[in-house]
């Protein structure tokens, strides 16, 4: 049986996991430093979907994921569940007054291009759809009218491991340290509990922390950890048909039941690895909460409920995934530095890795080889919330 061992749990190497045991019959073992997935991304993500990219292999990955999210209850049903991953699709409404009026035709254009379901929209459009909406410095909106949304994304982290356990994937508890290879093929992976794992393929699944993984095979993933914060709002205003809303200042909300979630860029320097109990409460208080009360008016009477921070796998290179076998190897793949969309695109990309790992060919991820980086070939992604 073909052996695959799988370094990093979270929801991309779940995903590759399941795959791989459901579809190809591989013997999968998944290593994972910390069970609890406390810092992981696919805990602490937004868990949104979307397919306004400006490169087209990522409207492509999230239009297969969106398909698969809306079918995941028989996907990774197994004898006893059949998971609810609360996929709701309201869209995603990009804005943009006169200086970005020309960038959002062009996006519309390459999306339309893509089959993606978006309209623009004028000002007054936006004011009829949505009246809660000031739109006086507005000239135009995107408005993602099927196939964008958000879900539970722990919910669907917890299926892709359910179900891969059923089909047979081990999940243990081991941090890998270093890689035993011969010629172009890696022949195991020890840990830092002095154990070894062998196998006939590895990969790299390890998001934020696949940097130093790499590294053990010579090789550099530009890939680090950069801190996002999100606040949760009570407020007495109902917004009826808001979708995720992206300002022209870069803040972004969206409802989450009776509540909003929003959030946008960091003040200052974008550090890596800044700790995740560091909430920048000056962020919501001194810009975040006067763009929200000047966008929709009636959210000037909220209050923050709580927040919380996690990390985006953000590729420096061109923030775009790194999705395939890695350079100089036969039998070592990585999937990570998805800036932010890793947790959306993670069903397309599990079930490309894993028919890449069998042998098959995997053209949606084509575009995200690793062997770009040595290339030069950068592949912007322009579309990072």
């Amino acid at each position: 049986m073909f052996e695959v061992t799988v370094i990093g749990g979270g929801v991309m190497g779940a995903a590759t996991a399941c795959f791989l045991a459901r579809d190809h019959g591989a013997a999968v073992t998944v290593l994972e430093r910390d069970p609890s997935y406390a810092r992981a991304s696919s805990s602490l993500s937004l868990s949104s979907i979307r397919q306004q990219f400006s490169q087209p292999v990522n409207m492509a990955l999230s239009r297969w994921s969106i398909e698969f999210l809306r079918r995941a209850a028989d996907e990774l049903a197994t004898a006893d569940d059949r998971p609810a991953i609360g996929l709701v699709e309201p869209g995603y409404l990009y804005l943009a007054t006169a200086a970005g009026a020309t960038a959002l035709r062009e996006g519309h254009a390459l999306q339309r291009a893509q089959d993606v379901d978006v309209a623009l929209l004028s000002p007054d459009e936006l004011a009829v759809r949505f009246p809660w909406l000031a739109v006086d410095d507005l000239a135009l909106g995107s408005l993602g009218l099927s196939g964008e949304g958000w879900f539970d994304g722990p919910a669907l982290h917890r299926a892709f491991r359910r179900k891969a356990k059923a089909c047979g994937v081990r999940f243990v508890e081991a941090e890998a340290a270093n890689f035993e290879t011969q010629g172009d093929r890696v022949t195991g992976v020890s840990c830092r509990d002095g154990s070894r794992i062998g196998g006939d393929a590895f990969v790299i699944t390890a998001g934020a922390w696949s940097a130093p993984l790499g590294a053990a095979l010579g090789f550099t993933l530009p890939v680090s950890a950069k801190k996002r914060d999100v606040f949760v709002l009570e407020t007495p205003a109902a917004l009826p048909g808001c979708p995720l809303v992206i300002d022209p200042s870069g803040f972004w909300f969206r409802t989450e039941g009776s509540l909003i979630l929003a959030g946008g860029p960091p003040r200052g320097d974008d550090v890596d690895d800044a700790p995740l109990d560091g909430i920048d409460h000056g962020l919501f208080d001194e810009q975040l909460w006067p763009t929200l009360a000047a966008r929709v008016p009636a959210l000037e009477a909220l209050r923050v409920r709580s927040a919380w921070a996690g990390y985006y796998e953000m590729n420096a290179f061109d923030h775009n995934g790194l999705a395939g076998r890695l350079p100089g190897y036969a039998n070592a793949f990585t999937a990570c530095g998805f800036s932010g969309h890793g947790m959306q695109q993670s069903p397309a990309v599990g079930h490309s890795m894993a028919r890449l790992i069998a042998g098959l060919e995997a053209p949606l991820i084509e575009a995200l080889t690793p062997q770009r980086l040595l290339d030069g070939q950068r592949l912007i992604e322009a579309n990072v919330i």
